[in-house]
């Protein structure tokens, strides 16, 4: 003989058929939720958190339970700790090329090598040039017009003496040194060869001439750079630089000096980026006592955070998702509130809040996402817990009861 089914039991199949028609509809309505938050700039108004989340009340009790803790939403310092690759080079307003005012032929190179330490004054290079020598001939003829003129008018010797500082102010405007003058002028001959000082203290950086080789007037001979001052050159990544500033204290690591640490600051950051990298070159500038540090040495950069305020909560009370991020604010009421936030920086610890939340707002810090599955789970029941066969109640007051306990603990 066949049972025929009791119209309690056709009611709880009757509520389980609308429970699973219930569920699919919130999945729909789920994935039709609005939009990422990405726009807006409102510190004060709430953004909507959808139609797909309602407001949570717990007791005290389930709070407790679940582990929920608050923050306060506070304006406070905002940055974040950025690390660049860079290496040593030197200071570019301390290097001087050093090129030849007349043609010639480098009879001898006195600052022979790469590396080499040179000063300012000491002999550099000897050249042989055809146009030193006639201007140095030049001096002495115009040395021997005066005295040959010297019992002549006053107009004569004169024009004997504007020939004579004509002749010396071209050897001058050419670098040649003043005692290579004055010997000609003593002497009444010329110097084959004139020996030219340096006219830098430094290192010899790069070396462009050979001994024995013609070189034309303007041609770079050598290039000297002083270390006494080294920059420190990093590479920033695009996403970083809105946390670097001109200014901005550093600390600089050597890989060849371990325990080594100097500390600086951000003297320019260079207005490109380059395309291939998209890194953005930042320079700071240290001292060099010793030449302990080299050109060509591998660093790092560790740039300290600028203290710039912002309105940040903890990394915890933000539930990001792929459509939107939300936190859960506390109402006077006890009410746990959704709300859609906009947000901007990131530290290791803290989120900084563009818009839907304000300043002295108080939000879940922890059990944020128990929170939000309990505003789905209400959004999913709500308005079943009166059908037949269906024993639906809130969770704030399951607690009351021995059974709602027993269910809030296996739960």
């Amino acid at each position: 003989m066949t049972a025929r089914p009791t119209s309690r039991g056709m009611l709880v199949f009757a509520g389980v058929l609308l429970a699973a028609a219930a569920l699919v509809l919130l999945l729909a309505r789920r994935d039709r939720s609005a939009p990422p938050a990405t726009a807006g700039h409102n510190h004060a108004a709430p953004a909507p958190a959808g139609d797909s989340l309602h407001e949570v009340r717990l007791s005290p009790a389930d709070t407790r339970r679940i582990g929920v803790t608050f923050a306060e939403v506070t304006r406070a310092a905002l940055g974040q700790s950025v690390r660049a690759v860079a290496e040593v080079t030197y200071d570019e307003t301390r290097a001087t090329t050093v090129a030849l005012k007349v043609d010639g032929w480098v009879e001898r190179l006195h600052a022979n090598f790469t590396g080499q330490l040179v000063r300012r004054g000491e002999p550099l290079v000897e050249l042989y040039s055809p146009m030193l020598v006639t201007a140095q001939e030049e001096l002495v003829l115009a040395r021997g017009l005066r005295t040959d003129v010297s019992a002549g008018t006053e107009e004569a010797k004169a024009g004997a003496d504007q020939l004579a500082e004509s002749a010396r102010r071209r050897l001058r405007y050419w670098d040649v040194p003043a005692g290579v003058i004055d010997r000609a002028e003593r002497t009444g001959r010329a110097s084959r060869t004139v020996t030219l000082p340096s006219p830098v203290s430094g290192v010899v950086v790069e070396k462009l001439v050979q001994a024995g080789q013609r070189i034309m007037a303007g041609e770079p001979m050598l290039r000297i750079a002083d270390l006494s001052t080294v920059w420190v050159e990093g590479e920033v990544f695009e996403r970083d630089l809105t946390s670097v500033r001109v200014g901005q204290a550093t600390t600089v690591d050597f890989q060849a000096l371990p325990g080594v640490t100097r500390r600086g600051r951000i003297a320019y950051v260079y207005p490109a980026l380059d395309p291939a990298t998209r890194t953005a070159r930042v320079r700071v500038v240290l001292k060099n006592p010793g030449l302990e540090l080299k050109p060509g040495m591998y660093a790092t950069l560790r740039l300290t955070p600028v203290a710039d305020t912002a309105l940040t909560v903890p990394r915890s009370a933000v539930l990001v998702t792929g459509e939107r991020a939300l936190a859960f604010l506390k109402r006077p009421d006890g009410a746990f509130e959704p709300r859609q936030v906009v947000l901007g920086r990131t530290t290791e610890d803290r989120l900084e809040i563009l818009s839907g939340l304000a300043a002295g707002d108080t939000v879940v810090a922890s059990g944020t996402f128990l929170v939000d599955a309990e505003s789905n789970l209400g959004t999913l029941m709500g308005g079943m817990g009166d059908m037949p066969g269906m024993d639906i109640r809130p969770l704030r007051d399951s607690a009351k009861s021995p059974a709602g306990r027993g269910q809030g603990e296996a739960r």
